[in-house]
């Protein structure tokens, strides 16, 4: 594989730091962000540049992309991971939650395409991937903000492919189930059929498999990642 660049979102742990290092193993060279500090202690293993920054400003993504390009001259790939949002009742989460869930988990998928897709469109391709959750499929009430949302941003990623596979652009959405990110209690972990969380490795490896070649038809698609949790097809 010839050298490609990759940006990464979220990165300083979890699903975006697994991606980080998984990407930098197969040899892109990368861009990180996270709001934590802990992001320069996986610049440092991954050999990226990269900086504290938070994906629901459109300036920290902008400073992004714009290190990407200043320092590789060229993107292939995003993986877009986040934090998570506020959780609540239904009806008991406040407007600015809701605005704040929608800057954090569909309007970053916007904004980072913007600012992107017309240096893919020089370059002759690209590739994006969201990590979404489960819950985008299957909603549930305990997660009602990120069901919500993230099944806007895989609407979103459809419209996306039709717009942009012309321009051998893709995009498309990672559904994890529960992941090992965060302690899974055995009950849960014992209603999966394969009887176990997901590791963030399997998350990642599916990641790079998207923005590879071995995924080059493959858009506009949400991809459960959930040892076999959801139900529906």
């Amino acid at each position: 594989m010839p050298d490609k660049v990759a940006i990464v979102t979220a990165a300083s742990k979890g699903m975006g730091a697994a991606c980080a290092r998984e990407l930098a193993q197969q040899g892109y060279r990368l861009a990180i962000m996270a709001r934590s500090p802990a992001i320069h202690k996986v610049v440092e293993q991954t050999h990226a540049v990269g900086l504290q920054g938070d994906v629901t400003k459109l300036a920290d993504l902008q400073a992004l992309v714009d290190l990407a390009v200043r320092s590789y001259g060229r993107i292939d790939g995003i993986v877009l991971s986040t934090g998570h949002p506020a959780r609540g009742d239904l009806l008991s989460i406040a407007d600015h939650d809701w605005h704040g869930g929608m800057d954090l988990m569909l309007l970053n998928v916007v904004r980072i395409a913007r600012l992107v897709v017309p240096l893919m469109q020089a370059q002759g391709g690209g590739a994006f991937v969201n990590i979404s959750t489960y819950a985008a499929r299957e909603p549930s009430l305990d997660y009602a903000l990120s069901s919500s949302l993230r099944s806007a941003a895989g609407a979103f990623a459809k419209l996306f492919a039709e717009r942009y596979a012309p321009d051998n652009i893709r995009m498309n959405c990672i559904l994890p189930g529960f992941i090992d990110s965060f302690a899974v209690p055995s009950g849960i972990a014992a209603s999966i059929p394969l009887r176990r969380a997901g590791s963030v490795a399997e998350i990642a490896q599916t990641a790079a498999f998207l923005l590879s070649d071995g995924g080059a038809y493959i858009t506009g698609q949400s991809i459960c990642v959930d040892g076999g949790l959801t139900r529906s097809f």
